[in-house]
C-alpha cells in the first residue's frame, strides 16, 4: 500500500501479532487440505465417458475437468496425474477409464470456460487486482541449457476477490502487454450478483475504468487512488467520485483519505495472489495461450476449493513481535 504511516522509520515498528480465533476448525481444514479421499458422485459417472467406433472411450468435460483440478491441487505431472486417477478408480472397482495425457493435454485448449464455484451471494465488495505467472518456453530452456541470455515470458493473471469472504469471484489470464483497466469489464461480466463496491490500485485509475464500472453499475461506489497529477474533471459523469477523492486528498491528505476510505482491504487481494502462487504455483506449464488459461481457471477453481475448506479468522491482539 502506497504512503504508509511513519515510511520513514517502519523498520523500528513492531509487528502487529495477530490470533486465530477458530483455531480447531481451522487446523482441521488445514488436514482436510491434504487428505488423499477421493469420491465420485454417480451422477459424475454416468457422464464421464461415452465409447465411440471401435470401444473408444470418449471423455466428458467432467472428467477433463477433475483430472486437471487432481493435477493442480497435488502438483503433478499429466503422467503423473494418469497413473494416480488409475489407481483411484481401480480401489473403487469401477469400470471407467482414465484420460491418458496426451488426451488431457489436448482437451485443455478446447475445455468449455470454468467459471467460479461458491461464489457469495449477496452485495460484493470487489477488490481487483493483478500479478505475473511465468512461462516456461523455449528462451528459459535455452537459458538453462546453454547459458543464453533471453527475455522471460510472463502471462498476467487478473483476479476479482470478493472482500468479505476472499474468494475468487471472477478471473482472467491475458499476455503480458495487457494493460489492467482493458480487463475491469471481462471480470465485471463474469459476476451475476449485485457490487456494491470496487476497490483497485492507482494503475487502474483513469475515465475508462470510471465508465466500465458505471456501465455495470451506476451505484457502485469505487475507491481507486488519482494519480498525483490528476486534476479535477468537473462533468457530470462517473468521474464524480474521482474529483470527491481529489478534494478530499487535497483538504485531508491522501493517508486521511486511505484511512476514510477503508483502502487498506486492497491488502487483501495480494495475499489471495500470494496464496495462489505458494499452493498452486508461480508458473504455467501448458505452452499455448488457451490451455494456459484453462489451468489458470483451474487452479483458481482449487484455491476456491480450499478456502472453503480452511479459512483463519484471525484478530489483533495487543502484544506485538519486536
Amino acid at each position: 500500500m502506497p504512503h504508509k504511516h511513519n515510511a520513514d522509520r517502519r523498520h523500528h515498528i513492531p509487528k502487529m501479532a495477530f490470533k486465530v480465533e477458530n483455531w480447531p476448525e481451522y487446523e482441521a481444514g488445514l488436514r482436510r487440505r491434504g487428505s488423499l479421499t477421493l469420491w465420485i458422485e454417480d451422477g459424475a459417472l454416468d457422464h464421464w465417458q461415452t465409447l465411440g467406433p471401435g470401444g473408444r472411450a470418449r471423455y466428458a468435460d467432467a472428467a477433463i475437468q477433475t483430472t486437471l483440478m487432481v493435477r493442480a491441487a497435488f502438483k503433478l505431472a499429466l503422467r503423473q496425474t494418469q497413473g494416480l486417477l488409475a489407481s483411484v478408480i481401480a480401489l473403487m472397482d469401477l469400470r471407467i477409464s482414465v484420460p491418458d495425457h496426451t488426451t488431457i493435454s489436448r482437451r485443455a485448449m478446447t475445455l468449455p470456460v470454468i467459471r467460479a464455484d461458491s461464489v457469495p451471494h449477496g452485495p460484493l465488495h470487489l477488490l481487483i487486482d493483478s500479478t505475473g505467472l511465468q512461462v516456461y518456453g523455449a528462451g528459459q530452456w535455452l537459458e538453462g541449457k546453454h547459458g543464453a541470455k533471453s527475455r522471460r515470458k510472463w502471462r498476467k493473471l487478473h483476479l476479482a476477490v470478493d472482500a468479505g469472504s476472499g474468494m475468487i469471484v471472477a478471473q482472467m489470464l491475458t499476455d503480458q502487454d495487457a494493460d489492467d483497466p482493458s480487463q475491469v469489464a471481462p471480470l465485471l461480466n463474469q459476476i451475476e450478483c449485485r457490487i456494491v463496491r470496487v476497490t483497485a490500485d492507482g494503475a487502474y485509475d483513469g475515465a475508462p475504468t470510471y465508465d466500465t464500472i458505471a456501465a455495470h453499475g451506476d451505484d457502485i461506489e469505487i475507491v481507486i487512488p488519482p494519480r498525483s497529477t490528476a486534476v479535477l474533471s468537473g462533468e457530470q459523469s462517473p468521474l464524480e467520485q474521482r474529483d470527491r477523492h481529489l478534494e478530499m486528498i487535497t483538504e485531508k491528505g491522501r493517508l486521511a483519505w486511505q484511512k476514510a476510505t477503508d483502502y487498506g482491504q486492497r491488502s487483501l487481494v495480494g495475499t489471495t495472489m500470494g496464496r495462489y502462487k505458494a499452493l498452486i504455483g508461480p508458473r504455467l506449464r501448458a505452452r499455448g495461450l488457451a490451455a494456459q488459461q484453462t489451468e489458470a481457471a483451474i487452479g483458481v477453481a482449487v484455491l476456491n476449493r480450499m478456502l472453503a475448506a480452511c479459512r483463519p479468522d484471525s484478530i489483533r491482539c495487543l502484544d506485538v513481535i519486536a
